[in-house]
């Protein structure tokens, strides 16, 4: 017979995977090399590979130099300047978006799994809190994978973002390269669809077995209270006054 506990291994596996799918969406966010800018040798890029990400815009310089990254020169990228392009202003607000709905997702998530494998006697809302947890779940990948395949599309269409001076940027890139914040975005997406997934196809015990059990647990619930009252009434049956000793006593 199914037991309400063996019902829910996949959705406990689909929360490890949520998870680090939530992790990974964080670290994206983070990233700076989500374009690799390959530049022309002479300008204040020691290195010649520039990394734009949706905060800032980073290289090597031993000229220009920001005291808290030492020889690398980074400057931030704001979302209501003129030169940011729709899509890394979409990713500084999406992105965040998504590491919301992904935490919110697996609270649901850890709320039903504790519903299953602590509260048997209350296993109706489990299925719900299920399916919502996998709406945010996907949600979440929804909302990352759009600024994540945008900015891959402009890479590989090999688009320029117009920098202000103090930037130092060039105008244009020689070539661009997918930096490693794009991979990690995408191996973050299909992690968080896949624990969405295995949430939704949750599906609770047949009605039969599911009250089976339901009504050994009231057996195991009802049976000592019977027992309780069965031994009070049999010692007040016990204990019951003598009628005839209490004559005998008044004479």
């Amino acid at each position: 017979m199914t037991q309400l506990v063996d019902t829910a291994h996949a959705q406990l596996v689909a929360l490890w995977l949520g998870f680090m799918g939530w992790i990974l969406n964080a670290v994206t966010l983070g990233i700076i090399q989500w374009r690799v800018w390959h530049v022309a040798p002479g300008s204040d890029i020691s290195s010649d590979v520039a990394w734009v990400g949706i905060w800032r815009a980073c290289f090597h310089s031993h000229t220009l130099v920001t005291p808290e990254f030492r020889i690398m020169y980074c400057s931030s990228i704001g979302l209501a300047e003129d030169f940011t392009p729709p899509e890394i202003a979409a990713a500084q607000v999406l992105m965040v978006l998504a590491l919301l709905a992904g935490l919110l997702g697996s609270a649901v998530c850890i709320y039903a799994l504790r519903k299953v494998y602590f509260d048997l006697h209350k296993s109706w809302p489990i299925r719900s809190a299920f399916m919502c947890a996998g709406a945010l779940s996907l949600l979440a990948a929804m909302l990352s994978c759009a600024p994540v395949l945008w900015n891959l599309h402009s890479v590989l269409t090999n688009q320029t973002i117009h920098f202000p001076r103090e930037f130092h940027m060039p105008p244009a890139p020689l070539s661009q390269d997918v930096g490693p914040g794009i991979i990690v975005g995408l191996v973050a997406t299909a992690l968080m669809i896949t624990s969405g997934a295995i949430f939704l196809t949750y599906r609770m015990p047949d009605g039969p077995e599911l009250s089976r059990q339901s009504q050994r647990e009231l057996r195991q619930t009802v049976r000592p209270r019977m027992e309780s009252q069965t031994d009070k009434t049999a010692m007040s049956w016990m204990c019951k006054d003598n009628a005839a000793f209490q004559s005998h006593e008044n004479l």
